[in-house]
């Protein structure tokens, strides 16, 4: 007893000593403590894991067997994991700019808007809302032939013959990517709407004093102030299209006995993954294809912090 109460009072003297500034950082990496550790947790400590597994060969039923780099060689030299990432940066290179530049010109003309803005922001907003999969599930309806499909059923009120969508190889992914797009839009509109009202009005009235066009004003004011905003965005939406898997894998199981189909032409990377950890029970192999996303989507961020760096 007399110990403990010797340690308080040594304890209470040691806090009594630290200044305000020493106090203040101490009562804030307290607060810090539990989110940091419950963070190393759920996420580095997995990834340090998926490092480890992935020098290995593993099944679930018996215990792991260290191969060293085996795995990244398999990869290097299977066609379908090549095929897969080609998929995984036409995700990337046509979804992030389609959608960042749909949801900009959204956000322009819906900030000039005063009648029923915020429920027409609201229309826009819902989509990100609504669950992945009956999303997906109603997008599958529209793709559908004659005379269940919609957008079938349009074409052929036109008299255009109508498409495969889904059972093309060649329409498939832009098929796919459409409701992804769509999905992730109303977000992308909010947050470019957030930045256009955060720029001064000022900088308008001078330029309009000087006689700039509208055009000249969007180049020179508007998307030079929106840079944070459009960092932000570009970062968000590459993560999203690279980590893309609920559209793939509910509007193409039904299409074609593997998900991702037809023969591979919509599988982005995660499907392959969750398909090799799950299916095939390859836990190695599925681990060094983790790796390979983790590091592209390492190399994502790092260009983020490059940009900021250079505003």
């Amino acid at each position: 007893m007399t110990i403990d109460t010797g340690v308080a009072r040594s304890g209470g003297r040691l806090w009594q000593g630290l200044s305000l500034r020493q106090k203040q950082v101490a009562w804030a990496w307290t607060f810090l403590a539990v989110p940091i550790l419950f963070y190393g947790l759920v996420r580095f400590y997995p990834t340090l894991e998926a490092f480890v597994i992935s020098t290995t060969k593993w099944n679930l039923m018996t215990p792991p067997t260290f191969v060293g780099l085996a795995n990244f060689e398999r990869l290097l030299t299977d066609p379908v994991f090549w095929k897969v990432f080609a998929n995984t940066f036409l995700y990337l290179v046509i979804g992030t700019p389609l959608s960042l530049i749909l949801s900009f010109v959204i956000a322009y003309h819906l900030d000039r808007v005063r009648f029923m803005h915020g429920f027409i922001r609201a229309l826009y907003f819902l989509p990100f809302l609504t669950t992945a999969a009956a999303m997906a599930w109603v997008w599958r309806w529209f793709y559908q032939p004659v005379p269940i499909g919609l957008f079938n059923n349009l074409l052929a009120g036109l008299g255009i013959a109508q498409q495969p969508f889904l059972r093309s190889t060649t329409q498939a992914l832009p098929a796919v990517l459409a409701p992804a797009i769509w999905a992730g839009l109303g977000f992308q509109v909010v947050i470019f709407l957030a930045g256009l009202r955060a720029i001064p009005t000022t900088y308008y009235e001078a330029a309009r004093i000087d006689g700039l066009p509208d055009f000249a004003i969007l180049r020179r004011i508007t998307l030079p102030l929106l840079k944070p905003t459009i960092i932000f965005l570009v970062v968000f939406s590459s993560i999203g299209f690279l980590r893309i898997f609920d559209q793939v894998y509910n509007m193409t199981s039904q299409t074609s006995s593997d998900p991702g189909g037809p023969l591979n032409a919509t599988k982005p990377l995660v499907l392959m993954i969750y398909q090799t950890a799950f299916s095939s029970f390859d836990m190695g192999y599925a681990a060094a294809q983790t790796v390979v996303l983790f590091l592209v989507l390492l190399c994502v961020s790092l260009l983020q912090l490059r940009l900021l760096r250079d505003r």
